[in-house]
């Protein structure tokens, strides 16, 4: 397999890139679109004067999604074991 070579613009600045596969190619890009989008809302709706700031409050936004995500994922794993545990407790009940 083959790695491929890619360019990624983000925030008006290429970004030579190695990926592994068409699909992450496609994830990559994909990526940088939703980056660029982000920016391009942040500096039109605040008064930011650097683009690490703009930057900045990209990655905070989309690290607190992922962090949101797996906290929900967490809940729901345990929500899930819960009622694994309490079918089995009646299984083991009423096979007795």
């Amino acid at each position: 397999m083959e790695n491929l070579k890619v360019n990624v613009v983000i925030a008006g600045r290429t970004y030579p890139l190695i990926v592994k596969d068409a699909t992450e190619e496609e994830g990559m890009r994909k990526a940088a679109k939703q980056i660029n989008n982000l920016i391009l809302n942040f500096e039109e709706n605040y008064a930011v004067a650097d683009k690490q700031d703009v930057l900045a409050m990209c990655a905070l936004q989309f690290a607190s999604k992922l962090e949101m995500i797996s906290l929900k994922t967490s809940e729901e794993a345990i929500e899930v074991l819960n009622k694994l545990n309490e079918l089995t407790e009646e299984l083991d009940n009423h096979l007795k």
